[in-house]
């Protein structure tokens, strides 16, 4: 029986089908993970901390320790670590915020000076900086809840997270053994799927963070020996910053530069801006093919469109989600094409066996 349409006019069409069915289910996603934000961000952040924490779960398993007594002292170890680190990023930042805003407003003045009335909005903007960013918080938060219950949220979501956290450690071979009973046919091949975009998250996660303590640790020195002042407030904003792929590096990489630029001239400056780069020729060349090697390597601008994806969407935790659960979604469709690319060969030799 012959088509009105030709065969590749079929194709297309059907094409175009499955890209409208998973265009629809994305935003279909999107729109619960918004709509359930509250319980949905535990999850992933939670999803990101067992794929940091699983080799230090995996390693108290291998000493024949108990699997709750495992998960608990994994869940322990990142307290301190995580408590640790937030008291040393925030007590570097307090120390030194005040001077590196100081710094700031002198940098924009003396581009004032060379840019005449185009830099008188730079000075304002610098002198304005705290009412403005008080008055986005606002209205970023006035949105969800406001006051004190935003705290309260705040630790909510961050002890649900630690609990799912002890239990995804815990009961991940169950989860396993459930996707079997739920999907016996396609049972290896989602747990595949799963294992590859779980591995995607870990290596990533692993690797960001190994990444930004370098990172931290080169340019604080480097800002050190220059006496740049705040050194180490800066050093912990290229840390934080690390965890948002260029932009994070750029962003903190210029608050560095005009700092230096402001309390200890264009010389000291411009060896600041070598310090910057030279760290960021080191994470690209070295850092980035040796830590990051085992991870689905995705190109630059699929890395910014998911940030900026990210931060339409959840703002600043969209940013620092984005990367890690794009490569994840990059895992499964590698899975995806070795699974359907090997279907027919797999099929082959039964099928022949058969007849």
């Amino acid at each position: 029986m012959q088509t009105l349409l030709p065969t590749p006019v079929r194709r297309l069409a059907a094409w175009c089908v499955v890209l409208l069915l998973a265009a629809t289910l994305a935003g279909l996603g999107v729109w619960l993970c918004i709509t359930f934000k509250t319980a949905v961000t535990p999850v992933l952040l939670a999803l990101l901390g067992t794929a940091l924490l699983g080799p230090l779960y995996r390693r108290l398993l291998a000493l024949h320790v108990n699997k709750s007594l495992a998960a608990g002292l994994t869940c322990l170890a990142v307290l301190i670590v995580t408590g640790g680190a937030t008291y040393i990023v925030v007590s570097a930042l307090i120390e030194t915020g005040d001077q590196i805003i100081a710094s700031l407003r002198d940098a924009a003045k003396s581009l004032a000076e060379h840019l005449g009335a185009a830099g008188t909005s730079l000075d304002d903007l610098a002198k304005n900086s705290k009412d403005l960013l008080s008055k986005f918080g606002g209205t970023a938060a006035s949105g969800v809840i406001s006051g004190v219950s935003v705290v309260g949220e705040v630790i909510a979501m961050a002890v649900l997270a630690l609990l799912l956290v002890f239990f995804f450690l815990r009961d991940s071979d169950r989860a396993t053994a459930a996707l079997h009973t739920l999907a016996p046919r396609r049972g290896d091949a989602l747990e595949q799927m799963g294992r590859k975009a779980f591995e995607a998250i870990e290596g990533f996660m692993r690797g960001t963070t190994l990444i930004a303590l370098i990172d931290a640790v080169l340019i604080t020195v480097g800002l050190l020996i220059l006496r740049v002042p705040g050194a180490v407030g800066l050093g912990a904003l290229v840390f934080v910053g690390a965890y948002i792929p260029y932009l994070g590096a750029f962003i903190s990489g210029a608050v560095a530069i005009l700092v230096a630029l402001a309390d200890r001239g264009f010389v000291i400056a411009l060896w600041a801006l070598g310090v910057v780069l030279a760290v960021q020729v080191i994470e690209g060349h070295l850092l980035q093919p040796m830590i990051q090697s085992r991870t689905v390597q995705m190109h630059p601008a699929v890395v910014m469109l998911a940030i900026t994806a990210g931060a339409s969407v959840a703002g600043i935790l969209g940013m620092l989600l984005a990367v890690p659960l794009t490569a994840a979604a990059f895992g499964v469709f590698s899975e995806l094409r070795t699974h359907y690319a090997g279907a027919p060969a797999s099929e082959t030799p039964g099928e022949s066996s058969a007849d």
